[in-house]
């Protein structure tokens, strides 16, 4: 019951976040952001205040430190946009914002400055982790006490249904945490925690209709913030999926926007093409550009005029606040082509500024490793902006691996042809690979539930260059395809009360389940503790009789992985390797213990991928 109270109490406080002197008929009814800090190095801080007919309010701000340097009425008259310059040498604690309505003082509101917390550090994202993919409400129920908070639209809660809310929790992931870092997990990125009041399928988060609230059914601020300090204490890290591009329509700007175009209007609903290529597209008709940046994305999610200063300090500002407010150490950006490229070029500078190891990854579901380099920072495809952004998730390469162990004969070549185009990106190490997310299908399904190939995906997946991801479940075989998409997004089983089966426990998990596990976590704990497969050089070979080798390599570690993608036992001469084996004389496969002296030739099963280290 007491937790109950805490979330409404929550719930309530974005409505009521107030301090009123005098209220006369004017109520502040929200202050965004919640606060700010002093000492943040770029001094600037739009305030909005949200109340009936506040727009008709004149501001005054007298204290020490604070600037109001200008007070902006917008065409709704319940919107008031506040310029504050925060001085260096303002003090942290609280000051008063007063409201007039000529010579009468009709409100004051305390709005908090905080000092900044030099324990939490943005620590970013790298080639030194092991990202785990959940989705909140599919992953663990910790707290049954908010698996319906009344007063929200969707308040089913139906584990048989595919669309409603499950009931997992923040409170369920914190439980986890040991069997992550017991897997080798070092980051876990989650889908959008932020509140999602949409009448149908707000489990999954990407309609946000709040910019700074937790979902109350997922927990709420305290409960992010402990998990956050929880992942930490375990020296990992947190992933938070953030959605510049739009929000829910239900969200409290779009029910009662502050003018018109605060998201992009058309005559009639306008969906996005999805043509990312008239992005960069030397012979593009403009039209077409802004069909797919301003289309939206689906008629639920309105989509956000970034180009509106307004609108973007709004966007930014959010950010900030929850990387100052928790700890976060990278942002995964959802829909990152759909994005207005000069907004988020200054968008990445802006967080940049403020925390210079924090990390980013952009979403770009594209069909060709030139379409993903251009999305990238550091202008080496000729963009006319330079986003800054310094990694994507690489479906390229999930297009290959997926090609190569499924393809009768010649996928290894695909793979190998991929990786070679590496040098369209500025760090190919930045660029997070994976094989499946919550979007597609499982890679399990995907190579027809063979257990060899999946183990070689999962070998791929751990010595290949970059960050590797891994979705939930993939590691105990669950399985299914995408259509529709609710079929790849299960419950992860004992993670539910009444669950009948755990498969958080090896007793819970059948003999192929264990195997499968324990393959990815002999790989997994092995990559944590050698830089090799972190931060090592790459050197591939063409592949020969649909066997793809490839090293990873560094001044003194070397590690030798062979793929073979073909139907046929295959018996690999390593004299080709020569140059890289070098005087190594003894290897040793990373999923035994026992060495062996390094043969002439090493026979290999179809479909089957080695990892030796070489010694």
């Amino acid at each position: 019951m007491e937790n109950k109270k805490k979330f409404i109490r929550s719930f309530l406080s974005l409505f009521l976040f107030v301090c009123t002197v005098s209220t006369q008929g004017q109520t502040v009814q929200r202050i965004e952001p919640l606060n700010w800090w002093v000492e943040m190095k770029n001094p600037e801080l739009q305030v909005i205040l949200y109340g009936k007919n506040i727009g008709e309010c004149q501001v005054k701000i007298d204290v020490e430190g604070v600037e109001l340097q200008r007070s902006r009425s917008v065409d709704n008259p319940n919107y008031l946009f506040l310029d504050l310059k925060i001085a260096p040498n303002c003090k942290a604690g609280s000051f008063p914002i007063a409201l007039y309505r000529g010579t009468e003082k009709v409100e004051t509101i305390n709005y908090q400055l905080k000092a900044r917390n030099t324990e939490i550090k943005a620590q970013g994202v790298n080639a030194s982790d092991f990202i785990y993919l959940l989705m909140p409400d599919r992953f663990s129920n910790g707290d049954t006490s908010n698996d319906i908070v009344q007063g929200l639209l969707e308040t089913a809660l139906n584990r048989d249904s595919m669309y409603y809310r499950h009931g997992g929790d923040l409170k369920g992931v914190i439980d986890k945490l040991d069997y992550l870092q017991d897997l080798g997990i070092t980051a876990l990125w989650m889908t959008p925690v932020l509140t999602n009041d949409m009448p149908q399928a707000s489990y999954h988060g990407y309609a946000n209709t709040e910019n700074y609230q937790i979902d109350p059914r997922f927990g709420n601020l305290e409960t992010y913030q402990q998990l956050a300090k929880e992942l930490h204490k375990r020296e990992m890290k947190l992933v938070h999926d953030v959605v510049p591009n739009h929000v829910g329509l239900n969200h409290w700007t779009v029910l009662d926007k502050p003018f018109a175009d605060w998201v992009h209007v058309w005559p009639e609903f306008t969906q996005t093409t999805y043509k990312d290529q008239t992005m960069f597209d030397p012979y593009g008709a403009i039209q077409d550009k802004e069909l797919m940046e301003k289309g939206w994305f689906v008629s639920t999610m309105p989509d956000m005029n970034q180009q509106n200063e307004l609108v973007a300090k709004y966007i930014t500002q959010s950010h900030i606040w929850w990387i100052e407010t928790v700890g976060i150490d990278g942002f995964r950006i959802d829909t990152y082509p759909y994005n207005d490229l000069k907004f988020m070029a200054t968008w990445t500078d802006a967080i940049r500024n403020e925390f210079p190891e924090f990390s980013f990854f952009g979403e770009t579901w594209v069909q060709s490793s030139a379409s993903q380099a251009f999305f990238l920072g550091g202008q080496k495809v000729d963009q006319q902006v330079d986003t800054n952004l310094e990694g994507v998730t690489d479906f390229q390469l999930n297009y290959a691996i997926g090609e190569a162990l499924n393809k009768e004969n010649g996928g290894a070549e695909r793979l190998y042809s991929t990786l070679g185009l590496d040098f369209l990106y500025p760090n190919p190490l930045s660029n997070v690979i994976f094989l499946d997310n919550h979007d597609k299908d499982r890679f399990f399904s995907v190579v027809g539930e063979d257990i060899e190939k999946y183990k070689s995906a999962m070998s791929w997946l751990l010595t290949s260059r970059g960050i590797p991801q891994i979705y939930y479940g993939a590691e105990v075989l669950m399985k299914n395809f995408s259509a529709p998409d609710g079929k790849v997004r299960d419950d992860f089983k004992g993670g539910f009360p009444n669950d009948k089966v755990n498969k958080f426990s090896d007793k819970g998990r059948s003999e192929q389940e264990n195997e499968m596990f324990n393959h990815i976590r002999t790989l997994a704990q092995y990559r944590k503790s050698n830089p090799v497969l972190q931060t090592g050089k790459t050197k591939h070979y063409v592949p020969q009789q649909d066997v793809y080798v490839y090293f990873r390599y560094t001044e003194d570690a070397k590690v030798m992985v062979l793929m073979n993608c073909s139907t046929q036992e295959q018996d690999i001469r390593l004299n080709r390797f020569s140059n890289m084996i070098g005087d190594s004389i003894r290897m040793r496969n990373i999923q035994e213990k026992d060495t062996q002296k390094v043969p002439n030739s090493i026979s290999i099963k179809p479909k089957q991928t080695l990892v030796f280290e070489l010694k």
